[in-house]
């Protein structure tokens, strides 16, 4: 029999998840899964930078993190320039004295047709799906890097970044398939400092932008079964679904993991 002590995550393999006294940015924060990771994040005992364009909505959310015990700092804009980026970075430090990790959680969509969707409704999309990410990965990144940080960054993309099986989403599909391939090369280029960069893709689920689906009238349930068909488990995702992914790979139990698309989806891009 083996004499050898037997390490910690095999002694105490919860200890694999604890995040206590870490740090995190969360972009898109008024959003379903900004919303949902902030609070679960804060419940672990993570202090969270907030960040959305909505005032009212965002301090809705930072009432609910403190209601729960929590801690979190409010910056009440969307990544649209390096400087938004650059002031959510300094709010956290400001509050923290530190940062561990980033989820970026911000997003828009426009569907239409290619034919008929103007330009700049497309360049809106990918503004505020790629350019965002691309601007917080550079600010908090380079804090990282020069702090010598071990950080964790989590990006949200989606099935639709590997699947271009649904009308008029031109603008979406494409945002979703450039934040897939940042992720990888964030993840190869950031290896060598020990920053893990993942993402996490669902397929649909409940938030203010597919609350439509999920009500009575004939569109949303059209749309709705046509949704279900392709997914085994025979139901929409729910936001409660994704945050067991984003913990893990929020904390030490993801060390070995990065440039990982993870697809929480009901197993819709197994068929």
């Amino acid at each position: 029999m083996s004499t050898e002590p037997l390490s910690e995550p095999l002694r105490n393999p919860l200890s694999l998840f604890d995040v206590r006294g870490k740090s995190a940015i969360v972009t898109g924060a008024t959003g379903a899964f900004g919303r949902g990771a902030a609070i679960a994040l804060s419940s672990l005992g993570v202090n969270v930078t907030i960040a959305g364009s909505s005032r009212d909505e965002l301090d809705a959310v930072a009432a609910q993190i403190t209601a729960n015990g929590g801690s979190a700092t409010c910056v009440y804009a969307r990544p649209d320039t390096l400087a938004d980026a650059d002031r959510m970075r300094d709010a956290a430090l400001a509050a923290y004295g530190r940062i561990d990790q980033l989820v970026i959680a911000s997003g828009f969509n426009k569907a239409g047709f290619i034919h008929e969707m103007a330009y700049e409704d497309w360049q809106g999309v990918m503004d505020a799906n790629v350019r965002g990410a691309w601007f917080m990965a550079k600010s908090v990144g380079t804090y990282f890097i020069e702090q010598k940080v071990k950080g964790k960054v989590l990006l949200m993309s989606s099935v639709r970044g590997r699947h271009g099986n649904i009308s008029g989403y031109t603008a979406y599909c494409t945002s979703k398939g450039a934040t897939d391939a940042l992720t990888r090369v964030l993840a190869t280029e950031w290896a060598k400092y020990g920053i893990t960069v993942n993402a996490i893709a669902p397929t649909v689920f409940r938030s203010k932008l597919t609350a439509w689906m999920f009500g009575d009238d004939e569109l949303g349930q059209a749309t709705r079964a046509r949704s279900l068909a392709r997914i085994p488990l025979g139901r929409l995702g729910e936001v409660e679904d994704l945050i067991g992914m984003a913990i893990y790979l929020l904390s030490p139990a993801s060390d070995f993991c990065t440039g990982q698309i993870m697809y929480v989806d009901g197993g819709f891009t197994a068929g």
